[in-house]
């Protein structure tokens, strides 16, 4: 069993500016217009596939909160073997997997599938949803942060 090795209080505490940065980029989407609870299935998303503990519990309390149903959530990990996405959010969760496994690359029928569910703003402000939670995970991951139980869920800013 791995320890933490501190948590997000601690990295607030030490870089309050580094954290404001990465949280705010990760807020601008939302503000933007694209819905949150899209936001929380490709944070849920890209936080499984860095095995992130830490924002794979958090994203996954905030989208209990928005109101996804807890089927969804539980199949964020196959979604494309099940009818209960949209187009929309199929979309974003195959651009999602491709900007979190850079790897792989992008391709253009992946581009293409985001291009036709988002404008080029909105595509823009998802990507940066998703660069977001990338830095969030690489945090998490290397801090090992705790994941947060159901009363401290409302309080981080991931």
């Amino acid at each position: 069993m791995s320890h933490a090795r501190s948590e997000m209080k601690d990295f607030k505490a030490l870089a309050p500016d580094a954290y404001d940065i990465v949280a705010a980029l990760g807020q601008a989407a939302a503000k933007a217009g694209i819905e949150k609870a899209l936001l929380e299935l490709i944070k849920l998303r890209a936080s499984q596939i860095n095995g992130c503990a830490f924002c794979v519990q958090f994203h996954i309390l905030q989208a209990e909160g928005l109101g996804i149903p807890v089927d969804k959530l539980n199949l964020v990990v196959v979604w494309r073997e099940t009818p209960l996405f949209s187009s929309r959010e199929r979309a974003a969760l195959a651009w999602t997997e491709a900007l979190t496994l850079l790897t792989q690359g992008v391709s253009d029928e992946v581009y293409a599938q985001a291009r036709a569910e988002f404008s080029e703003q909105e595509l823009t402000y998802l990507t940066s949803a998703i660069t977001s939670i990338n830095v969030w995970n690489r945090f998490g991951v290397a801090y090992r942060w705790s994941p947060p139980v159901r009363a401290n869920a409302a309080g981080a800013a991931a």
